[in-house]
């Protein structure tokens, strides 16, 4: 999986009033959990936006100070108004614990109920996956080429070894409908 480098610096105190100064100056307070205590630190806010403005996922090497943790983005909270990023939230990654993300999909091929008029639903544009973190796929690839129209594509039909996907068997990622002018076509073919 692809990685982002975020250079943050220690935050000495975590009080609202710097948190305020900490805003006022460009910088985003962050928390990263999950090891053996939280780590308090602060980045610039354009280091975010390959992170947050992507509909890519990405895991994040956050570097404090010279300290480097594996981590991914837990939470974020946005500003109601400006949408600035107000707060982030890591989670520090290790090696030998499995991990969950939101994984996008990504349809490949041309479907055969499309060629003949049908109309593609991708219902699913992320799945929720399980895996180590050096197993993470970038995206999941989801061949829609064998659908023909009223077909539907599975997530038992995307299942692989190296992850587990955390959806019911019968959740529909994509699927070929009956289109307005495949229906009209076929009803004049019946006149």
């Amino acid at each position: 999986m692809k990685s982002i480098t975020i250079k943050g610096s220690q935050r000495e105190s975590v009080g609202k009033k710097s948190t305020k100064a900490l805003r006022n100056a460009g910088k985003v307070p962050c928390v990263l959990y999950g090891g053996d205590k939280p780590v308090h630190f602060s980045a610039e806010e354009l280091a975010f936006k390959k992170l947050v403005y992507t509909p890519n996922v990405y895991t994040a090497k956050i570097d404090v100070e010279g300290t480097t943790y594996n981590a991914v983005l837990q939470d974020i909270q946005f500003h109601p108004v400006s949408d600035k990023i107000l707060h982030v939230d890591f989670y520090q990654l290790f090696e030998d614990k499995a991990i969950t993300m939101e994984i996008p999909v990504k349809l490949v091929g041309k479907s055969k109920g499309v060629a003949i008029g049908g109309a593609l639903r991708h219902n699913l544009r992320k799945l929720k996956v399980k895996a180590l973190p050096a197993k993470l796929p970038d995206f999941i690839n989801a061949d829609i080429t064998e659908l023909e129209i009223g077909n539907k594509l599975y997530v038992t039909a995307l299942q692989n070894d190296e992850y587990t996907i955390l959806h019911p068997d019968n959740t529909v990622v994509a699927q070929v409908r009956m289109s307005r002018n495949a229906a009209k076509a076929a009803a004049d073919a019946e006149k």
